[in-house]
Protein backbone atom coordinates (compact mmCIF):
# COMPACT_ATOMS: atom_id res chain seq x y z
CA UNK A 1 0.00 0.00 0.00
CA UNK A 2 1.29 3.65 -0.84
CA UNK A 3 0.02 7.00 0.76
CA UNK A 4 -2.96 6.57 -1.21
CA UNK A 5 -4.78 4.52 1.67
CA UNK A 6 -4.34 7.15 3.98
CA UNK A 7 -5.79 9.58 1.89
CA UNK A 8 -8.27 7.36 1.58
CA UNK A 9 -8.28 7.03 5.57
CA UNK A 10 -8.55 11.04 6.13
CA UNK A 11 -11.57 10.83 3.06
CA UNK A 12 -13.21 8.44 5.57
CA UNK A 13 -12.67 10.37 8.95
CA UNK A 14 -13.45 13.79 7.33
CA UNK A 15 -16.94 12.37 5.65
CA UNK A 16 -17.51 10.39 9.14
CA UNK A 17 -17.02 13.81 11.50
CA UNK A 18 -19.01 15.43 9.14
CA UNK A 19 -22.09 12.64 9.44
CA UNK A 20 -21.35 12.36 13.55
CA UNK A 21 -21.29 16.38 13.74
CA UNK A 22 -24.15 16.59 15.45
CA UNK A 23 -23.82 13.69 17.65
CA UNK A 24 -20.37 14.95 18.84
CA UNK A 25 -21.98 17.92 19.81
CA UNK A 26 -24.35 17.19 21.97
CA UNK A 27 -22.51 14.71 23.54
CA UNK A 28 -19.70 17.73 23.79
CA UNK A 29 -22.42 20.15 25.16
CA UNK A 30 -22.81 18.05 28.24
CA UNK A 31 -19.42 17.98 29.17
CA UNK A 32 -17.40 20.98 27.54
CA UNK A 33 -18.50 23.57 25.15
CA UNK A 34 -19.99 21.93 22.64
CA UNK A 35 -18.02 22.58 19.72
CA UNK A 36 -16.54 18.83 19.22
CA UNK A 37 -18.48 18.39 16.17
CA UNK A 38 -17.32 21.49 14.31
CA UNK A 39 -13.63 21.01 15.43
CA UNK A 40 -14.03 17.25 14.25
CA UNK A 41 -15.51 17.58 11.16
CA UNK A 42 -13.64 20.81 10.02
CA UNK A 43 -10.09 20.16 11.05
CA UNK A 44 -10.31 16.71 9.16
CA UNK A 45 -11.50 18.01 5.99
CA UNK A 46 -8.48 20.36 6.48
CA UNK A 47 -6.18 17.23 6.57
CA UNK A 48 -7.83 15.44 4.08
CA UNK A 49 -7.26 17.85 1.91
CA UNK A 50 -3.72 19.09 2.23
CA UNK A 51 -3.31 14.82 2.13
CA UNK A 52 -4.70 14.65 -0.98
CA UNK A 53 -2.99 17.59 -2.57
CA UNK A 54 0.35 16.51 -0.97
CA UNK A 55 3.21 16.34 -4.15
CA UNK A 56 5.22 13.87 -2.83
CA UNK A 57 5.01 10.13 -2.10
CA UNK A 58 6.57 9.98 1.63
CA UNK A 59 4.06 8.62 3.55
CA UNK A 60 5.34 10.67 6.65
CA UNK A 61 5.84 13.83 5.27
CA UNK A 62 2.04 13.70 3.81
CA UNK A 63 0.64 13.06 7.14
CA UNK A 64 2.92 15.50 8.80
CA UNK A 65 1.63 18.27 6.19
CA UNK A 66 -2.00 16.90 7.08
CA UNK A 67 -1.49 17.56 10.74
CA UNK A 68 -0.16 21.04 10.45
CA UNK A 69 -2.82 21.85 7.82
CA UNK A 70 -5.73 20.60 10.78
CA UNK A 71 -3.73 22.13 13.64
CA UNK A 72 -3.84 25.84 11.85
CA UNK A 73 -7.58 25.03 10.77
CA UNK A 74 -8.47 24.27 14.12
CA UNK A 75 -6.46 25.28 17.04
CA UNK A 76 -8.52 24.24 19.75
CA UNK A 77 -6.77 22.33 22.77
CA UNK A 78 -9.03 18.77 21.21
CA UNK A 79 -7.81 20.57 17.51
CA UNK A 80 -4.42 20.56 18.18
CA UNK A 81 -4.34 16.97 19.91
CA UNK A 82 -5.66 15.07 17.24
CA UNK A 83 -3.26 17.09 15.22
CA UNK A 84 -0.46 16.10 17.06
CA UNK A 85 -1.38 12.55 16.77
CA UNK A 86 -0.89 13.04 12.84
CA UNK A 87 2.71 14.96 13.05
CA UNK A 88 3.80 12.53 15.64
CA UNK A 89 2.89 9.24 13.16
CA UNK A 90 4.10 11.33 10.39
CA UNK A 91 7.47 11.66 11.92
CA UNK A 92 7.26 7.80 12.85
CA UNK A 93 6.25 7.14 8.91
CA UNK A 94 9.10 9.18 7.44
CA UNK A 95 10.75 8.11 5.03
CA UNK A 96 7.82 5.51 3.71
CA UNK A 97 6.46 5.10 0.44
CA UNK A 98 5.08 1.74 1.09
CA UNK A 99 3.54 0.12 4.08
CA UNK A 100 2.90 -3.48 5.03
CA UNK A 101 -0.39 -3.74 6.86
CA UNK A 102 1.31 -4.13 10.24
CA UNK A 103 2.34 -0.53 9.61
CA UNK A 104 -1.06 0.86 10.16
CA UNK A 105 -0.45 -0.60 14.09
CA UNK A 106 2.55 1.43 13.54
CA UNK A 107 0.18 4.49 12.69
CA UNK A 108 -2.25 4.72 15.54
CA UNK A 109 0.58 3.51 18.17
CA UNK A 110 2.36 6.98 17.09
CA UNK A 111 -0.89 8.69 17.34
CA UNK A 112 -1.15 7.92 20.70
CA UNK A 113 2.00 8.34 21.48
CA UNK A 114 1.09 12.24 20.07
CA UNK A 115 -1.85 12.43 21.96
CA UNK A 116 -0.26 11.80 25.57
CA UNK A 117 2.84 13.98 24.86
CA UNK A 118 1.19 16.80 24.11
CA UNK A 119 -2.11 16.45 26.47
CA UNK A 120 -0.41 14.95 28.81
CA UNK A 121 -3.57 12.50 30.15
CA UNK A 122 -3.22 8.83 30.67
CA UNK A 123 -5.38 6.11 30.16
CA UNK A 124 -7.84 5.78 32.53
CA UNK A 125 -8.45 9.51 33.06
CA UNK A 126 -11.93 9.70 30.89
CA UNK A 127 -10.18 11.00 27.30
CA UNK A 128 -10.18 10.08 24.12
CA UNK A 129 -6.76 7.46 25.11
CA UNK A 130 -10.12 5.50 26.61
CA UNK A 131 -11.34 4.93 23.30
CA UNK A 132 -8.07 4.67 21.04
CA UNK A 133 -5.81 2.64 23.51
CA UNK A 134 -8.32 -0.56 23.60
CA UNK A 135 -8.37 -0.28 19.74
CA UNK A 136 -4.76 0.04 19.35
CA UNK A 137 -4.07 -2.87 21.65
CA UNK A 138 -6.35 -5.10 19.84
CA UNK A 139 -4.91 -4.38 16.65
CA UNK A 140 -1.63 -5.35 17.90
CA UNK A 141 -2.87 -8.52 19.02
CA UNK A 142 -4.90 -9.21 16.24
CA UNK A 143 -1.39 -8.65 13.78
CA UNK A 144 -0.13 -11.08 15.94
CA UNK A 145 -2.61 -13.68 15.36
CA UNK A 146 -1.86 -13.50 12.01
CA UNK A 147 -5.58 -12.00 10.98
CA UNK A 148 -6.77 -10.38 7.80
CA UNK A 149 -6.60 -6.20 7.83
CA UNK A 150 -10.40 -6.65 7.60
CA UNK A 151 -10.40 -8.66 10.65
CA UNK A 152 -8.04 -6.53 12.40
CA UNK A 153 -10.53 -3.42 11.46
CA UNK A 154 -13.47 -5.43 12.88
CA UNK A 155 -11.85 -5.95 16.45
CA UNK A 156 -10.32 -2.48 16.66
CA UNK A 157 -14.02 -0.67 15.87
CA UNK A 158 -15.46 -3.26 18.92
CA UNK A 159 -12.51 -2.12 21.36
CA UNK A 160 -12.81 1.06 20.77
CA UNK A 161 -17.08 0.82 21.66
CA UNK A 162 -16.33 -0.89 24.51
CA UNK A 163 -13.70 1.69 25.28
CA UNK A 164 -15.55 4.44 24.45
CA UNK A 165 -18.80 2.83 27.19
CA UNK A 166 -16.55 2.12 29.40
CA UNK A 167 -15.76 5.69 30.42
CA UNK A 168 -18.96 5.84 32.28
CA UNK A 169 -17.27 4.16 35.09
CA UNK A 170 -14.46 6.64 34.99
CA UNK A 171 -14.30 10.31 36.94
CA UNK A 172 -12.81 12.97 34.41
CA UNK A 173 -9.29 13.95 35.39
CA UNK A 174 -9.22 16.98 32.24
CA UNK A 175 -10.68 19.78 30.94
CA UNK A 176 -14.57 21.32 31.98
CA UNK A 177 -15.81 18.03 32.86
CA UNK A 178 -13.29 17.74 35.84
CA UNK A 179 -14.93 20.24 37.64
CA UNK A 180 -18.09 18.24 38.02
CA UNK A 181 -15.77 15.62 40.07
CA UNK A 182 -18.29 12.17 40.95
CA UNK A 183 -20.71 13.50 38.70
CA UNK A 184 -18.67 12.83 35.77
CA UNK A 185 -19.05 9.51 36.30
CA UNK A 186 -22.01 8.33 34.49
CA UNK A 187 -20.97 10.82 31.47
CA UNK A 188 -19.76 9.46 27.90
CA UNK A 189 -17.03 11.12 27.31
CA UNK A 190 -16.43 12.47 23.67
CA UNK A 191 -13.22 12.61 22.54
CA UNK A 192 -13.55 8.69 23.53
CA UNK A 193 -16.27 8.80 21.13
CA UNK A 194 -13.93 10.36 18.42
CA UNK A 195 -11.45 7.52 18.77
CA UNK A 196 -14.73 5.01 17.63
CA UNK A 197 -15.35 7.04 14.68
CA UNK A 198 -11.63 6.47 13.82
CA UNK A 199 -12.14 2.98 14.02
CA UNK A 200 -15.05 2.87 12.43
CA UNK A 201 -13.58 5.06 9.24
CA UNK A 202 -10.41 2.69 9.44
CA UNK A 203 -12.66 -0.39 8.71
CA UNK A 204 -14.40 1.73 5.63
CA UNK A 205 -11.24 2.41 4.56
CA UNK A 206 -9.74 -1.60 4.63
Amino acid sequence: MDRLFFVRYLDELQKIMSENREYLIDLDFVVGDGDLGLTMSDGFLAAYQAGKDYPETDIGKMLYSAGKAMSSAVPSTMGTLMASGLMEAGKVLKGKTEIENEDIATFFMAYEEGVMNRGKAKVGEKTFLDGLDPAVEAMKASFAEGDELSVVAQKAVRAAREGFEKTTTMIAVHGRAATRGEASRSLKDPGAAVALLMMIALQKTV
